[in-house]
């Protein structure tokens, strides 16, 4: 049998935290979506202005770029994330191969967010503030779940990176999700100043 590993409390909490924002999200934005493809001049409530405009976001051809709502997705997936986190707070130990695949669904995860941010800032010109959510819990969840397949030996690194993971995981998502906040204010900068 093959090596295992579970998660401390902290972390099946966090994993459980990172998905159930992303399924309100998804759950939010599908709701909304529904309520677009009735009516073509709803404004959902999140449109605040020009720049926080979720209504922007929902009508572009990015929203659905597998042929169907992109939030359709994000309930599953996120599902998916809130039931492993809820098994491992219940003790539950999976094998090598659990934690690659769900590493795999996680880096899908943060690079598909990752080409959403971009479209959003400099295709779309808006922002939808559920999208903006599920963003900082994927990137959160693709940080922690690297972490503990670097730590465990599943994927492998050297030992200062298995060390650094070790001690200083929250770095790597506060400096991801600060870059992503300085291109966000920065690409809107004369908005937010003026």
């Amino acid at each position: 049998m093959g090596r295992q590993a579970g998660a401390s409390r902290g972390l099946a909490l966090l994993i459980v935290l990172t998905g159930a924002p992303g399924v309100l999200a998804s759950w939010v934005i599908t709701l909304d979506k529904f309520k677009l493809l009735q009516d073509p001049h709803f404004v959902p409530g999140c449109s605040l202005n020009p720049v926080l405009s979720c209504g922007s976001v929902m009508k572009s051809e990015q929203a659905a770029v597998f042929g169907f709502p992109n939030p359709m997705l994000g309930l599953v997936a996120y599902g998916i994330v809130v039931c492993a986190g809820v098994s491992l707070l219940a003790g539950a130990r999976f094998p090598g191969w659990y934690w690659l695949l769900f590493e795999a669904g996680c880096l899908f995860g943060v690079g598909f967010v990752s080409w959403l941010q971009f479209e959003s800032l400099y295709r779309i010109n808006a922002l939808c503030l559920w999208c903006c959510l599920a963003w900082i819990a994927t990137i959160i969840l693709f940080w922690y779940v690297t972490s503990v397949c670097v730590r465990h030996g599943f994927l492998p690194a050297p030992h200062w990176l298995t060390a650094f993971f070790a001690e200083f995981t929250w770095v790597l998502p506060v400096l991801h999700i600060g870059v992503v906040g300085m291109l966000v204010l920065t690409r809107w900068w004369d908005f937010w100043t003026s």
